[in-house]
């Protein structure tokens, strides 16, 4: 009886909160179903601004100049005019002469320039370093207070070049006489002196010379003369120096360029089959060598030896018993 009780109250009570929950949901609208047997989704659709309730910022004064400034367009950056050689240039004869470059050409007929984009990767392989280094100058420059030392003052005033050679089939041992006989004569000197010279690796030196030559020329400016003022060349005057090996030399041009340095290096070994007797097989081992060549003009050899005069000038004068008061006097020997 306790059971049939208790069960007949408990089903009572779920009808009463079942027409309870109804009720409640016609209040509401279509949602009839119980709240607990749906799964609850949290929709954050709106926030504290839809009702109003944010703080709304100050209004700020609208000024017309600023308006009109904003609302004019940039103007274009100027456009880069790229030309072509100089009527002076030395290879204007091979550019008219030798075969001209396919130009690409748009729709209208206009040149199209070159891409600096495509170029990058030549011209600008690292552009980070490159800017991290452009700021360290900088930064170095406002320390130094823009002066500049020694060093940079002679790589602004003076020119020069290294050219160094590809691998001659040669050793070092046989190259390294050449070097020290064309070391500090003028690259034209040079020349003719491996023109006339015996020696097997001379035809390869005189090549490189002729080289290291017109890529001075092209590259530094170097050796071409004096200049002119008025259409008239500019007189120099001819000096007799003393190099830094005891020659003494004849200077008649100070842009003339001379070999201040020459120096050989080894390079990679090559591998020559040699057959000998019974099927045997050895390999000899070919040595090629490089050669490298310091080129300078004649006023830096000016410099230098107004620098030896300057030093030997100012060299005070030996005194064989200097004046200087005498100490450490003992009435006995010291040993």
């Amino acid at each position: 009886m306790r059971d049939s009780f208790s069960t007949r109250t408990i089903i009572i009570h779920i009808d009463e909160f079942t027409s309870a929950v109804a009720a409640a949901g016609e209040v509401r609208g279509s949602y009839t179903t119980l709240s607990f047997l749906v799964p609850c989704i949290q929709r954050r659709t709106f926030g504290w601004d839809s009702f109003g309730w944010k703080s709304k910022k100050p209004a700020v004064p609208k000024n017309s100049l600023t308006e009109e400034h904003l609302k004019r367009k940039p103007a274009p950056p100027p456009t880069l005019v790229r030309g072509s050689l100089s009527k002076s240039s030395i290879f204007e004869d091979e550019e008219i002469a030798g075969e001209q470059p396919k130009v690409t050409v748009d729709k209208a007929g206009n040149r199209l320039t070159r891409n600096p984009e495509s170029m990058a990767a030549a011209l600008d392989p690292d552009p980070v370093n490159r800017r991290r280094w452009e700021r360290k100058m900088v930064i170095r420059g406002i320390h130094k207070r823009g002066r500049l030392s020694k060093t940079q003052m002679l790589k602004r005033q003076e020119r020069q070049l290294l050219s160094k050679s590809h691998d001659f089939k040669t050793s070092v041992k046989k190259l390294v006489p050449l070097a020290k006989q064309i070391c500090g004569k003028t690259i034209d000197e040079a020349i003719t002196q491996m023109r006339f010279s015996k020696k097997k690796a001379a035809a390869d030196v005189k090549a490189h010379l002729e080289h290291a030559r017109n890529e001075a020329i092209v590259k530094r400016g170097m050796g071409l003369g004096a200049g002119k003022v008025g259409g008239q060349d500019i007189k120099v005057e001819v000096m007799k120096i003393m190099t830094k090996d005891k020659r003494r030399v004849t200077v008649q041009d100070p842009t003339t360029i001379y070999i201040d340095q020459a120096w050989c290096g080894k390079g990679a070994y090559g591998r020559t089959p040699d057959y000998r007797a019974r099927g045997r097989l050895f390999f000899m081992k070919n040595p090629t060598t490089s050669l490298t060549v310091m080129l300078k003009e004649e006023a830096t050899r000016i410099r230098l030896h107004k620098e030896r005069e300057e030093k030997i000038k100012n060299r005070k004068v030996w005194i064989q018993l200097p004046n200087r008061p005498v100490t450490a006097q003992r009435q006995f020997y010291s040993w």
